[in-house]
């Protein structure tokens, strides 16, 4: 028998919203035992967003924060929008959801082991290093989850330093996995909560963290851009942060409902960094992080049923990123405070299988709150762009400076994979070369995310037909793995003139890119043994 553990709320996830959640319970209720599960080796180490953090939830949650010592001390500080052509850049007004005063540009990963911190001086356990793999599903409900098991060696044996996995038990669990989580999505299809929803939309977000010379160094400037080197057709967009001590952060995001197989968002990111607007920025500089995560983009249309027996979905595992104020943060807070005094106020921690009314509030509680109004106004902006990037440009005026969010139509979103057209029916799109100054090749990047796998274990990315990759993938699409995923991850082998898929599932950085884009949905992300994946640093 596994070895089991119980609490009145098991927490998977140690990200703003896995901890916001914790805090909060704790903060309501001194006798409620709460436990936060994550994957990565430490609090913050899968952690990867631009950022700039609106802190309107974190004031709601810890009013007292400066005194506490959050590591917000970059206040946003200038705003550029700027339209790239090829060799020019136009800067246009600034869209009033991008206005950036009174937020601050951070580190998520820092600001998570500060939440770390908070959570554990009010009594929560949290275990890093143990990935929740699997569900504990009892009579129809939740009942806890099942973590990873250690020690399997890649022909599925037990090697010496075995050990099984643990039942972590609790009378609700909240799940806080992020953009795509494995059990979520097991969730959604297990208790159909996506019925009446809008299909999920996601980006890929490609960031790199660089010291720069402290005369071009603007801490707190904050520049977006849309247009080159992306096409009119393809949804994305850049960030750049000027963020503490000579730091900036630089990154590009990809709609991945993107229709030519041949893009390669890891490459599109390269060539925006050589944009004259752009390059400058990077003379004398020095590249410190490399990382990547997909984020979801549906928006309001997209949120699924957040409860189910014995549990909830939270943050980004729903989906709650206002796209065009570019930030999830402050919603997916917000979301996790909400579940947590829905828990609480029901007072139903203390009895299990009972009734299954203990988070029956928390959607109204949304529904009521800022965050519903907020998405709702946003709703539109993102799918507008479906018809191309200057109608959607003219669209998002529209709506925001006629309709002001309430405009009386409600576009829809599409299943991201569906998109991709066949290689054949698309232009080829050639690449130039690396100069390992300013632009680089993928190894080198992954080597900065200081991603690890032990590689005596199965591997977590597999297929559900062998068959598919060259069969399908590689004979139509001319294998749009080896390209959109950002760390390497996949590469067409020809030994003998015979092609095959390789899997470097060493390489992966967890992004998720490969389970959304996946043209026959082939690729099913799993999670690999505890800690591994990427550590990043400061991102």
């Amino acid at each position: 028998m596994p070895e089991t553990m119980e609490y009145d709320v098991v927490i998977v996830g140690a990200g703003p919203a896995g901890l916001t959640a914790a805090i909060r319970l704790r903060q309501l209720s001194q006798t409620i035992s709460v436990c936060v599960l994550e994957k990565g080796s430490e609090v913050g180490a899968h952690i990867l967003s631009g950022a700039v953090l609106e802190p309107r939830a974190l004031n709601e949650l810890i009013p007292d924060w400066k005194e506490k010592g959050a590591p917000l001390t970059v206040p946003a500080a200038e705003d550029r929008f700027l339209f790239l052509t090829k060799s020019k850049a136009f800067q246009l007004p600034t869209p009033p959801q991008m206005h950036n005063k009174g937020n601050y540009i951070i580190s998520l990963g820092n600001f998570c082991k500060w939440l770390a911190g908070q959570a554990e001086a009010l009594g929560v356990q949290i275990f890093p290093g143990f990935p929740a793999a699997d569900l504990i599903l009892e009579n129809g409900r939740v009942a806890g989850v099942i973590t990873g098991e250690f020690g399997v060696g890649k022909d599925g044996s037990h090697k010496a330093s075995y050990q099984p996995g643990m039942e972590i038990r609790g009378k609700y669990t909240l799940f806080a996995e992020g953009c795509r989580g494995s059990l979520s999505e097991r969730l959604m299809k297990q208790f159909n909560l996506r019925d009446g929803a809008g299909p999920q939309t996601y980006g890929i977000g490609i960031k790199e963290l660089w010291e720069i010379d402290p005369a071009k160094h603007k801490p707190g400037l904050t520049i977006h851009s849309v247009g080159w080197p992306l096409d009119n057709k393809t949804y994305g967009g850049s960030f750049l942060y000027h963020a503490e001590n000579n730091k900036v952060a630089v990154g590009f995001v990809v709609g991945l409902d993107y229709e030519n197989p041949s893009l390669d968002p890891f490459q599109e990111f390269q060539r925006f960094k050589t944009h004259p607007a752009i390059a400058g920025f990077f003379d004398g500089a020095r590249r410190i992080c490399y990382g990547a995560r997909a984020l979801n983009e549906g928006g309001f249309q997209s949120i699924p049923k957040l409860t189910f027996p014995g549990g909830a979905l939270i943050g980004d595992s729903a989906g709650f990123i206002n796209v065009p104020k570019v930030k999830g943060t402050h919603t997916a807070m917000k979301s996790a405070m909400l579940a947590a005094e829905a828990l609480v106020r029901c007072q139903m921690l203390d009895v299990r299988g009972q009734k299954e009314d203990g988070l029956s509030e928390y959607p109204e509680m949304l529904r009521m709150s800022w965050v519903y109004d907020e998405l709702h106004k946003a709703r539109n902006i993102r799918p507008g762009f479906h018809f191309g990037l200057i109608p959607g440009l003219i669209h998002a005026a529209i709506d925001t400076y006629i309709f002001r969010g309430w405009a009386p139509w409600t576009f829809r979103n599409h299943a991201d994979y569906k998109q991709l057209r066949k290689a054949a029916q698309c232009p080829k799109i050639v690449y130039p070369k690396p100069d390992g100054k300013l632009t680089f090749d993928r190894m080198s990047s992954v080597f900065l995310s200081s991603t690890n796998h032990e590689e005596d274990q199965p591997c977590h990315l597999t297929l559900k037909d062998a068959k598919i990759p060259i069969a399908i993938n590689l004979s139509e699409y001319d294998a749009p793995e080896q390209r959109y995923c950002p760390a390497g991850v996949y590469e067409i082998v020809r030994d003998n003139a015979a092609p095959r898929l390789q899997i470097n599932a060493q390489n992966c950085v967890h992004c998720k890119t490969c389970d959304i884009k996946d043209p026959t949905q082939n690729i099913v992300w799993k999670t690999p043994e505890g800690g591994g994946g990427p550590n990043y640093s400061g991102m």
